[in-house]
This record gives C-alpha cells, structure tokens and sequence, in this order.
C-alpha cells in the first residue's frame, strides 16, 4: 500500500524530526510555550499525515496526530508533540520531572485508501473507520502491541469512532487502509 513516492525517510531526517518533536515537548512543558524557530525546508516541508504518541516510563502518556496534514510537517510535529504532552485529554499532562523519561514515537502515514478485511495485514495496517461524522482510527502498532486479530482490530477501530463493533459492515461506513513509517528515540529509561 506504501506507494513508490513515499520513499522512506533517511536516519537524518528522522532524528530531526524527532529532535523537533522533542524540544517542542520539553518548551511547551517547562515553558509553556513553542520553539520560536521551526525548520521548514526539506523533510520538514513535506505534508503528509503524522501521529506523535509519547511514553513515559515506557507507558502511553499522550497521542495526538492528523490523517491528512494541511501544514508542513515542522509545524505539524511542533504543535501535535505539544498537545501530546499536555492536552490529551486521556492522560494527566507530562510534567517537568517526567521528561527524563520521555520517549517519542512519530508514525507518517501514507494516505489512506478503501481496504477491505481481507486485505488487512496486522502490523503492517493501520485503519481509519468512518460513518456519517463519526472517525476512528488505530496505527498499526495497536493491533500488534494487544495481539489482535484482523476483525478484532476493525471491531477495535469501530469502537474508537463511538460506533458499535459491527459497524463497519452497516451501509454508509468506510473503512480505510493506510501504512505508516513508524520510528522512536533509543530507550534510555531507567527502570524504576
């Protein structure tokens, strides 16, 4: 599903990106504020879809990304890092101490495409389910990380969207496919 355009990002880029996504947590936790300057030529000028997902202590602790970027990708990274760390309504904002034990993920994704079950392959899918206004989506590490199976994860992605499990098979639902490039920083967490 990856397409030939979409190559895959050189290690320079992607510990740039990383490194952005980084100092835009550590300003807007310790500051409350954005970097004042962000990169934008290069791979920071692409568009193309991200989700930056935050662990502390190697446990989940914010995600927040878009499907389809109307912004270069600096930015993008800059204000979703940000949010990740303080305005994911799941999770208590990452506090000062906690950033010693930040690791973050970026996952770019291709763009999406109609995908039907049986064309699902764990690990390697993410999913985007819609029906009328309501969106679910799951990147492809959720399927592998809770070992699920491929209607499991469809059912999963319905029950993101606030829809029930076999909506995906209820006329008006779309269900799409895409892939993602996913990288991280090198854990250095102590255990504690």
């Amino acid at each position: 599903m990856l397409s030939p355009s979409e190559a895959v990002l050189c290690e320079a880029d992607r510990r740039a990106l990383l490194r952005l996504a980084r100092l835009a947590v550590v300003e807007a936790v310790a500051c409350g504020a954005l970097p004042q300057h962000i990169p934008s030529e290069g791979v920071f000028a692409e568009r193309r879809g991200a989700f930056v997902t935050l662990h502390v202590q190697r446990r989940l602790r914010g995600c927040i990304g878009v499907i389809e970027a109307e912004e270069p990708l600096g930015d993008f990274i800059v204000r979703c890092a940000a949010s990740a760390a303080l305005q994911d309504s799941r999770f208590p904002s990452i506090r000062r101490e906690e950033l010693a034990g930040l690791q973050i993920e970026l996952s770019l994704l291709s763009p999406p495409v109609p995908i039907r079950l049986d064309e699902i392959e764990i690990g390697r899918h993410g999913l985007l389910l819609s029906r009328g206004s309501q969106r679910g989506l799951l990147l492809p590490q959720v399927a592998v990380e809770h070992r699920l199976t491929a209607e499991q994860f469809v059912q999963e992605t319905c029950r993101k969207a606030q829809l029930p499990p076999d909506a995906w098979q209820r006329p008006g639902a779309q269900m799409l496919g895409f892939t993602c490039e996913v990288f991280s920083e090198e854990v250095n967490v102590a255990t504690r």
